[in-house]
């Protein structure tokens, strides 16, 4: 079913994930709204959108580690849309290490992969119980299901993204907001590579098989629920 006239937001929308399922969204008839720290990143994929004849997105150039400028921007997205119905917590940061990082670095991933979405999301979801609907989608990773050597201060964050992932399913369920962790792999992005990724480009999971899986998750009929979604490359599986 393409549901029409609906809103759907994505941060780190600029590139990547967040490029490929804003994309998607636009496809589908959604209105999206771009957020993102880099402005000309934001305009590049509206104008790809547009350029498919989807809906012209709304942009708003964000650090989401800015508290203050969280509530103005959620607050400026309802005075211009009135509504949020899909909500894509997709935005977030790595650095390599474990014990060997700096406290700067490990802080720094703590506050964009989990403070950061907690507070994007807080401020969301009390529009979402008025409307007693609504979807939130959040982009874990398969780090948040399996502590990697190498990479503790990762998947220190995304463990905890994946806890309150799977709180905020049990809590909005109820209510008739559905809320879903997606757990990918190795994708193929530059943010992989520059993680250091052992895979070539053909042998990780696309961009676009997010999208994919939000769509299907989106198609399914109200009553079916699900907690969370792993996704992993062929040749990671081990």
């Amino acid at each position: 079913m393409i549901l029409e006239n609906r809103i759907a937001v994505i941060t780190g929308a600029g590139k990547g994930i967040g490029k490929a399922v804003a994309n998607g969204l636009a496809e589908l008839n959604y209105l999206t709204v771009l957020i993102g720290r880099n402005l000309h990143d934001l305009e590049h994929v509206a104008l790809e959108i547009i350029s498919k004849g989807g809906l012209s997105p709304s942009i708003f150039e964000l650090d989401i580690n800015d508290t203050d400028k969280i509530n103005e921007t959620v607050k400026a997205i309802l005075a211009k849309h009135g509504r949020i119905d899909v909500l894509v917590n997709n935005a977030g940061i790595y650095f390599d290490g474990t014990l060997e990082l700096s406290e700067k670095d490990f802080s720094s991933m703590i506050a964009t992969n989990l403070t950061a979405q907690f507070n994007f999301t807080k401020e969301i979801v009390p529009l979402m119980k008025k409307q007693r609907m609504g979807y939130i989608f959040n982009v874990v990773s398969r780090s948040g299901k399996i502590g990697f050597a190498g990479s503790g201060g990762y998947s220190a964050s995304k463990f905890g993204m994946l806890g309150l992932s799977e709180s905020l399913y049990r809590e909005l369920t109820p209510l008739g907001i559905k809320v879903t962790a997606l757990c990918p792999g190795w994708v193929n992005t530059k943010m992989a590579f520059e993680a250091g990724t052992p895979l070539p480009a053909e042998e990780m999971i696309e961009p676009e098989d997010l999208f994919k899986t939000i769509k299907y998750l989106l198609e399914l009929s109200p009553a079916a629920c699900v907690k969370e979604v792993v996704i992993e490359s062929k040749k990671s599986i081990s």
